[in-house]
């Protein structure tokens, strides 16, 4: 045994369970990434993973692989089984009426509601439970459900792309393209992992992007939820976002034009009246609704001011940002509009958690330090 209380092999096998899981990261919304394992006298019986909201969970898709071999199994998973009867039955029941002997979770279901309730009722049917092996690349693999499930929020994720000397746009607002190829093509990844893109309506005005997330696989994707901030009904009803498959979200200020109103949601798109800040939207109001609309990750895809803006209220969960190895000059544009930082002691502090190169690019994964 490890000096954690588990086995190399649980630890294995908690692993793999983690790598099937990974298998549904651009499919599950709003539901999580779950992975399982069935193992019976040291051999694997059974795997699966949860694809699809309203198919089957991971348990369920592993115990149908093992059959009558995972009577006297272990059990993996990297979810604790739910309890509760939703789009489909408890996979906690199934697990029982199974004969697993031992159910070996990485973490607890985040949903203070039912946390913990799966696990009681397996020990309550004589299986023996552990939790907490590999918690924390479990909870790297939903931080956005788990955020969801704690604070009603979505994680926010701002991706950003400079030259090396900060820049993100010449002073004209040409800005195609910073990075290159492979670069781009992670971005696209990260896209169809996001349940949302967030952006500006100055950003749409002025590149009239489709938002979408186009991979070079055969892999599905559903494609996320774009979100467009416009204070003023400004977004044209041609725009080419609104073409696009799937769902757009404009927020707008509760006043916002009537007829403007009309056009847009005659377009297809969906409006939802918020209230104003400081003359701007309520940032912490668009992520709220997000929470509401069971929106799990968010990515921004924004200018200087809509990123400053979250960077200075707090609401940024993680920063991707991608250095290009070239120079754009003084009079291009900077990475964030942030008023009002005079001081050395004003610096928003950050914490680099990951660089690597993507091409010829580099990417750096941080976080805000609060």
């Amino acid at each position: 045994m490890t000096s954690s209380g588990f086995s190399a092999d649980d630890h294995r096998h908690m692993a793999r369970a983690l790598q099937l899981a990974e298998r549904g990261q651009y499919t599950t919304d709003p539901n999580p990434r779950v992975g399982c394992v069935l193992v019976r006298d040291g051999a694997v019986v059974g795997e699966g993973w949860h694809a699809r909201a309203g198919e089957a969970h991971a348990e369920i898709n592993a115990l149908r692989a093992a059959g009558e071999q995972a009577r006297g199994a272990t059990a993996y998973v990297t979810l604790e089984p739910c309890s509760h009867q939703g789009r489909t039955p408890p996979c906690a029941d199934a697990l029982i009426e199974a004969g697993v002997r031992r159910v070996v979770a990485a973490m607890q279901d985040p949903n203070p509601q039912v946390a913990g309730q799966g696990l009681a009722r397996l020990r309550a049917a004589g299986i023996v439970t552990e939790a907490g092996l590999l918690q924390g690349q479990a909870e790297a693999l939903n931080p956005g459900f788990v955020k969801r499930m704690r604070s009603g929020r979505p994680w926010l994720r701002s991706k950003l792309a400079m030259s090396l000397d900060g820049r993100t746009a010449m002073a004209s607002g040409e800005s195609r393209w910073i990075t290159g190829p492979a670069a781009r093509a992670d971005v696209h990844r990260l896209r169809a992992r996001s349940s949302a893109i967030l952006t500006g309506i100055g950003t749409v005005l002025a590149d009239d992007p489709a938002l979408n997330a186009r991979l070079d696989t055969d892999e599905p994707v559903e494609q996320p939820l774009r979100v467009i901030l416009d204070s003023h009904l400004r977004l044209p009803p041609t725009a080419r976002l609104l073409s696009q498959p799937g769902r757009t979200l404009v927020c707008t200020h509760e006043d916002a034009d009537a007829q403007r109103a009309a056009a847009l949601a005659a377009a297809g798109a969906e409006l939802h009246r918020l209230p104003a800040q400081g003359g701007q939207l309520d940032l912490a109001a668009v992520l709220d609704l997000l929470g509401r609309e069971a929106v799990n990750e968010v990515m921004t895809e924004a200018g200087p001011t809509l990123n400053g803006a979250l960077l200075a209220a707090g609401l940024v969960d993680q920063l991707i940002v991608y250095l290009a190895p070239h120079v754009m000059g003084d009079a291009a544009r900077g990475l964030f509009h942030l008023p009002g930082l005079e001081h050395m002691d004003q610096r928003i502090q950050l914490q680099i958690d990951d660089v690597r190169a993507v091409g010829e690019d580099w990417r750096i994964t941080a976080h805000p330090v609060t």
